[in-house]
């Protein structure tokens, strides 16, 4: 299986990192291809490879995969023996609903808090609806493993895509200093502990320094 990667900046591109870790989770090789975001050139450059100009995408024998949520979706069926979800059925109806909160909702911590791997400031006031959804994610985790079948530090004991979706979160929740509870704390540590996503957090700090 071949395997074109088309992404933005690892310092800033949160979408970009889901379609990462997923392929990772796959234990896929794949040609990756960096597109700096927000430069005079970036929509042409986009263009080359899709019409919607925006990453992911993901250029593989059956065309080119746009959004990070499809990609994810193309990988699992692809790669069954990955399980990239989890394997108990309820467990996986589980985290497919908490991905799916993920990519079309939280839209207040998003455009308050924007991904940025090397922040380490908190903001001087949290809007309301910021807090909301924090509080919802923080929520959300906890149902995650709850509904959990298999131990391990993860939302779902052991790596799934759902780790993949909520690790941009994570890093927002870490890099703006937000307070929440103990066992999210834990699981933000086991997000920045985690080696696929250590080798992208350190990608994208080097990209800073350059």
């Amino acid at each position: 299986m071949n395997y074109h990667l088309i992404i933005g900046d690892k310092l800033y591109s949160s979408w970009s990192l889901r379609a990462a870790l997923a392929l990772e989770l796959a234990g896929a090789t794949y040609e990756e291809t960096l597109i700096k975001l927000n430069q005079p050139d970036t929509r042409t450059r986009l263009l080359e490879y899709s019409p919607t100009a925006k990453v992911p995408l993901l250029k593989c024998e059956h065309g080119i995969i746009a959004d990070s949520l499809a990609i994810a979706e193309y990988l699992a069926e692809r790669h069954p023996h990955a399980n990239l979800w989890p394997t108990d059925v309820a467990a996986r109806a589980q985290a497919r609903s908490a991905c799916a909160q993920m990519h079309s909702g939280f839209f207040a911590l998003r455009g308050n808090m924007p991904f940025d791997l090397s922040r380490d400031e908190a903001l001087e006031n949290v809007p309301l609806d910021v807090q909301v959804d924090i509080d919802r994610i923080v929520a959300l985790w906890s149902e995650c493993r709850l509904a959990s079948k298999e131990s391990g530090p993860f939302l779902f004991g052991q790596p799934s895509l759902a780790d993949a979706f909520f690790a941009p979160i994570a890093v927002r929740l870490r890099t703006y200093r937000a307070e929440v509870p103990a066992d999210a704390a834990s699981y933000i540590e086991t997000i920045y502990q985690w080696p696929a996503f250590q080798a992208w957090q350190k990608a994208g700090l080097a990209e800073r320094e350059g």
